[in-house]
Order: structure tokens, then C-alpha cells, then sequence
């Protein structure tokens, strides 16, 4: 609990927008505007109508390019967010059994679901320590490498790379949007858009090669039992319609269809990556300057552009800086829960300009000082 007396920063410190959460991330509000004027032509009207399918297809078509993708990648979209996409994985990707480079909570728990799966063989599991990365390397006798673009809950960007005849399939939930990648090294790429995308949950989109497409079908045909809510066949059927399975929320539709077309229209991915790059710079480089903090993610090749991770030291509480900046309006900058660390945790997705990120620092510095 905060002891300290309240700690009013002055309004020339202040961030122009106060959220800095990684996820349900900052919203560009011109587009909830836009979703309200809306009115009744789109909320409350059926996703198997134009006026929806319209929007699933210019979003399918507006991450095809954004990605560059090469002919035969195909943008599939399911309901339940990349939790969900976990388990349908389980049932529709992995043939027998996978290998997953672990390195934070998320790659953990995609681990957990196929070890625990009767249906796949032993899952092998090659893991580092939290604010680290595994190398990637051939595993014998699995079909499909696992890895995790981006963990959320660290702070690590982490490689990945093909080896063999491995499917590789990787976790972009948080650097879909904001960190470029090589789309020929990856067979499936996952995400949900509540944060690079700026979007809200309850969506899975996943970028998948033809090979990917190839053993969706095969796995589909061979006689496995798989939920019908979670089969990536059925996905697949519905998205080459411009649909889901079942009712998708259409405000996380909207808002997904805006921010890919505002990405592109501001000159396509390497640009908005650039600015989550100056952003997560800028507050790398304050916390090695600083005298009470320092990056949690000791490589620099290994830190995000988009999650960043800050250690403080033992004198100054997290939670009274949290505290005091909450009071101020600045919101969601506490680290992952469970790694239980004096931890900072700010997201520096492409909504959020640099300048805002700068102000964030200036008004921790002031928060500190003040305790």
C-alpha cells in the first residue's frame, strides 16, 4: 500500500495519452469515433452479411500486405484469441509431437497444453531462463518447432529459425504489427490484435504457408477427433468466405480493419516498426542512464521493441511508483505478475508516439524523486 503522501506531476510532464499497457493496448480513439458514428449499419448486424464479411476481407487483405505475403499464404481468423489458438493447434497442426523454445510465461503455457494432450506424443521442450532466449536448433523427430516472436510477459524478443521438415509455428501476439520478420521461415504465424494492432481480444489471426495448409487438411481427413469450435479446417473453410465459424465480436473487427489500413496508409511496416524501435530505444537508453534502474533483458539483441522491462533497484518500490503515476492518469505499467520482480513493464506499440514514451520516462524520474 502507498504511504507516501499524493504526488501531483506537473501537467507540462504529462504524456498526451496516459496508457501504456501491453495489452489490452492503447485504442486510436478517432476509430472507436468512428465505430460509434457507425450506428446501427454495422454493430448488431450478422457476420455472414456484406457489411461484415467486407471488413474480414479487408482486413485478410490488408495483412497479406503489409506482410508481403508470397503466393499460396493464406490470413485465417478464428474466434478466442491465441489462447484458444493453442489448443486448436493441439488438435490440427501438430501430427504427433512438437518441440517448444521456451523463454517466458506464454511460450510456457502453449508447452503445457500439447504435454498434456493424450492424443501427441512427449512434447520436448528446450527453455531458458526468464529474460532469456533458446537458441534455435534441429529437434529430432517432432513436425512442428514451436517459438514465440515476441514474450509478453519478459520482454524478450526471441529468434526462431527452420530446421528440417519441422512446421515452424510461432507466437506473434505481441510483435504482429510492429516487428518485421522473414514470412518464407514461418509456416504459422499467430497473433491476437489487442496489441500491436491496437484492436481489442477475442480474435485469433494466424499468416499460414501452403505446407501449413497442407497438414490442416491432412490432420482434418485422417480421422481425429477435433472440436468443431477449435478445428482449423473449419477455420480455414470460413476464412476463404471472409467469415468465422461462429460470431466473432465485430467492435475488435472495426477496430483491426482501421489500424491495418491506417499502418499501410502511413507507409506499410518498416515505418510503424521504426517508431516502436525509437520509442523502446529511448526508454533502454534512460534506464542504462539511470541510477535506480536498468533493462531486465541484459542482451540487447535480446530485448523487445515493443514490451519493455525495467528492474528497479531495491530503494524505490515499484508499486508506489505504479502508485503515484496511476493518480496522475498514467495507467497499466506494472510488471507481469508472476515473475514477482521490482519491475516496470511499458508497452511501446506503434499507437503510442515517441514522444509520449519520453514523457513517460521524465515523469517516473519526477515520481521518484518526489517519494
Amino acid at each position: 500500500m502507498n504511504e507516501h503522501p499524493p504526488i501531483t506531476i506537473p501537467t507540462h510532464l504529462l504524456p498526451s495519452d496516459g496508457r501504456f499497457g501491453s495489452g489490452p493496448s492503447r485504442v486510436n480513439s478517432a476509430f472507436v469515433a468512428q465505430l460509434a458514428a457507425s450506428g446501427s449499419s454495422f454493430l448488431g448486424t450478422s457476420h455472414r452479411k456484406p457489411g461484415v464479411k467486407d471488413v474480414v476481407r479487408s482486413i485478410q487483405e490488408g495483412i497479406s500486405e503489409l506482410y508481403e505475403l508470397p503466393d499460396g499464404y493464406e490470413v485465417v481468423i478464428g474466434v478466442g484469441g491465441a489462447t484458444s489458438f493453442w489448443d486448436a493447434a493441439t488438435f490440427g497442426l501438430i501430427a504427433d509431437r512438437s518441440a517448444h523454445f521456451v523463454c517466458g510465461e506464454f511460450s510456457e503455457k502453449f508447452a503445457a497444453v500439447t504435454s498434456g494432450a493424450p492424443h501427441l506424443g512427449e512434447s520436448v521442450i528446450v527453455a531458458a531462463p526468464y529474460g532469456s532466449a533458446p537458441t534455435p536448433r534441429h529437434i529430432e523427430e517432432v513436425d512442428v518447432a514451436a517459438y514465440i516472436h515476441n514474450e509478453t510477459s519478459t520482454g524478450v524478443k526471441a529468434p526462431f529459425d527452420r530446421f528440417g521438415d519441422a512446421l515452424v509455428v510461432v507466437d506473434g501476439t505481441s510483435g504482429a504489427g510492429a516487428i518485421p520478420f522473414d514470412v518464407s521461415v514461418v509456416d504459422a504465424y499467430y497473433f491476437s490484435p489487442q496489441k500491436a494492432f491496437g484492436s481489442d481480444g477475442g480474435l485469433w489471426l494466424s499468416i499460414m504457408s501452403p505446407t501449413s495448409v497442407e497438414r490442416i487438411e491432412s490432420i482434418a481427413s485422417s480421422g481425429r477427433w477435433i472440436p468443431p469450435f477449435l478445428s482449423l479446417s473449419t477455420a480455414l473453410d470460413n476464412s476463404r468466405k471472409n467469415q468465422t465459424y461462429n460470431t466473432p465480436a465485430l467492435a475488435t473487427l472495426f477496430l483491426l480493419e482501421r489500424q491495418v489500413a491506417s499502418n499501410l496508409a502511413e507507409g506499410g511496416l518498416d515505418v510503424v516498426a521504426q517508431r516502436s524501435a525509437d520509442s523502446s530505444q529511448h526508454v533502454y537508453d534512460w534506464a542504462e542512464a539511470s541510477r535506480y534502474a536498468t533493462p531486465f533483458v541484459e542482451s540487447p539483441i535480446l530485448r523487445s521493441p515493443t514490451v519493455v522491462t525495467i528492474d528497479l533497484d531495491d530503494s524505490v518500490a515499484s508499486q508506489d511508483v505504479i502508485g503515484a503515476l496511476g493518480d496522475n492518469g498514467i495507467v497499466d505499467i506494472g510488471g507481469y505478475r508472476k515473475l514477482g520482480r521490482n519491475q516496470l513493464r511499458i508497452a511501446t506499440f506503434p499507437n503510442t508516439p515517441t514522444s509520449d514514451v519520453e514523457a513517460l520516462t521524465a515523469c517516473i524520474d519526477f515520481v521518484v524523486e518526489s517519494l
